[in-house]
């Protein structure tokens, strides 16, 4: 026996809008980093990165590393879920792969924090700044899964012709993360202040809305996918 047309397109919506609940408040708590204008912290937000808002023994921290493992815990079941319920394609099978591998990284960034260096440590940057502190590595893992989802579903919206949200918007908001992205490497090994601070918070912001959009493209790729086609008929 098989399930009737009417229940599974059901079932399918009611999937796709729980994929993108759970995209849309990962999105809205990766950007938990705007709370250091509320909060008393005392943090140079032009000059700092973001880590240092949950680094071991500062103040509040529990708040940014509970909204990043919320990050994580939602963005993991929502990628299976976008790869099983969507049809399976090369570009957004690697993006909801990426995507995966994003939230894992993000709750890795939470268990290794970033520490202060003990006395004749060597946390100093360089051309492999992984190598001091475990964070640098989960950091650059989540950022780089996510420039591979950006990309791949930017490519799959424009090859595919489907994604359209992703097509217009998302395009807007890979070339700002892009851009903030190239900022922070040049400057990074630049002598002098850069506004690096500013530029780490651009790239995230851009993240932030990118997962807003993506959540807004599932629900509307799930209702153009699940639309009864009206077949044409062809007169002479």
């Amino acid at each position: 026996m098989t399930d009737n047309p009417g229940i599974a397109e059901r079932r399918a919506r009611a999937g796709s809008w729980f994929i993108a609940a759970a995209i849309a408040v990962a999105g809205l708590c990766y950007s938990s980093w705007v709370l250091e204008f509320a909060l008393p912290i005392d943090v140079d937000s032009v000059n700092t990165f973001l880590s240092e808002l949950d680094a071991e023994g500062k103040p509040y921290r529990e708040i940014f590393s509970t909204a990043d493992k919320i990050v994580g815990a939602l963005l993991i079941p929502a990628a299976i879920g976008g790869l099983l319920l969507f049809p399976r394609r090369a570009l957004t099978t690697v993006g909801w792969i990426a995507l995966l591998c994003f939230g894992a990284s993000t709750i890795a960034d939470v268990l290794m924090p970033l520490h202060d260096c003990a006395p004749g440590e060597d946390c100093g940057g360089g051309l492999f700044p992984q190598l001091h502190q475990p964070h640098a590595l989960t950091s650059t893992l989540a950022v780089t899964s996510i420039a591979v989802a950006v990309f791949a579903f930017t490519l799959a919206a424009y090859r595919y012709h489907r994604w359209r949200i992703l097509r217009e918007a998302g395009v807007v908001i890979l070339v700002v993360g892009a851009s903030a992205t190239v900022w922070m490497l040049v400057a990074d090994n630049l002598t002098g202040d850069y506004a690096l601070g500013i530029a780490q918070r651009i790239q995230v912001g851009s993240m932030s809305l990118w997962l807003i959009a993506l959540a807004a493209a599932v629900v509307l790729e799930a209702r153009e996918w699940t639309e009864p086609v009206v077949p044409c008929s062809d007169h002479g």
